[in-house]
């Protein structure tokens, strides 16, 4: 438990996103080619995911503020996936929405 309050929290939150976030890309390639063995390997890294978010609620405990901030770095990095890799598009209101998350990451950091 002690390396748990050692590590700030940011970094778990950090690397929980991360791990989300790669639960995402493949979940969407398991969209392109559903298969049960994609299915479990998707559920093993969003649960790998959830096992970093604890220590940063243990930081914290404000599940209100660090729960927004995880959801809101997620969409960021899954809206970043999206783009990059699966070469999707947004609309004018999509980018404002996302730049308004991020106006928000940054005040609810404060």
């Amino acid at each position: 438990m002690n390396i748990m309050l050692k590590v700030p929290a940011f970094v778990w939150l950090l690397i929980s996103t991360l791990f989300c976030a790669f639960g995402e890309y493949l979940s969407k390639k398991w969209g392109m080619n559903p298969g049960w063995t994609f299915a479990f390997l998707v559920s093993g890294v969003y649960a790998i995911g959830a096992m970093f978010w604890l220590p940063a609620l243990l930081h914290k405990n404000q599940l209100a503020v660090m729960g927004t901030i995880w959801a809101l770095m997620t969409a960021i990095l899954t809206v970043v996936i999206g783009l990059l890799v699966f070469h999707e598009s947004l609309t004018i209101f999509q980018i404002v929405g996302i730049m308004l998350a991020l106006v928000s990451l940054g005040l609810l950091w404060m």
